[in-house]
This record gives C-alpha cells, sequence and structure tokens, in this order.
C-alpha cells in the first residue's frame, strides 16, 4: 500500500526528531506549512514548552488571502528572529517537520537568520 504524501512527510519528521532535540540553551525551531498558512514554534523540549511562537493565523500577522508564501515566510522569519534576539536566544537547532528545505522554509530560515547581521543565529 502507497502511502499518501502526509503520511511519507510525517514519517520523515520522526526520523529527523529521532535526532533532533532542543534545550534551553539551544531550542528547537518547528515549522509547520500548511497550503494556507504558516507557523513556526521555538520548543525547550527538555522543559517541554513553547518558548516563542509565530503564526500566519494572528490577526496582526494577515495581509492578504494567502499566507502560506515567501514573503508572508519572510515577515515571520524576520518577526521569529526579533523575538529570539530580545529572549537572548543566539543558537537554534532547525527542525523542517518533514518538508523539504525549499522555498518557504528556506526563506524562513533564512530571514531568521538574516536579523542579527553580526552573531548570526546558528542552526
Amino acid at each position: 500500500m502507497k502511502l499518501s504524501r502526509r503520511q511519507s512527510r510525517i514519517r520523515r519528521h520522526w526520523r529527523v526528531r529521532s535526532t533532533l532535540a532542543g534545550t534551553a540553551e539551544r531550542p528547537r525551531i518547528c515549522v509547520f506549512r500548511s497550503n494556507r498558512h504558516f507557523s513556526a514554534q521555538v520548543i525547550d523540549d527538555r522543559a517541554g514548552r513553547t518558548l516563542l511562537s509565530v503564526s500566519s493565523v494572528s490577526k496582526a500577522t494577515r495581509d492578504g488571502k494567502n499566507y502560506s508564501n515567501r514573503a508572508s515566510a519572510e515577515r515571520l522569519g524576520r518577526e521569529l528572529g526579533e523575538k529570539m534576539k530580545s529572549s537572548g536566544i543566539q543558537k537554534a537547532v532547525f527542525d523542517r517537520g518533514g518538508f523539504l528545505y525549499h522555498g518557504v522554509i528556506e526563506t524562513f530560515a533564512e530571514a531568521v537568520r538574516a536579523v542579527d547581521e553580526e552573531n548570526h543565529f546558528h542552526f
């Protein structure tokens, strides 16, 4: 039986998550992309809590009908980068959630890194 695209993505995510874990010093940035929305969280896996989050669902970040495009991802990446910088987080582990590191996911990661030109967020 062939797996659906969603099942394949979840299987890839399990495989990636078996090697990644976020700590207080180096939390995990977990992203999720759907056809309409994009969201990301900064997670401390040892404490089991979300430290920061951004989402295209929030009213503050809405600007059009499609929220899961490169422009939205760049805006959300810069917003998350600013939040991380103000919280004192300089290093993170990037969890792409089983998605390819391409397009919206890549744009988001580059936008987070671009916020702090001197230190560059390490992930």
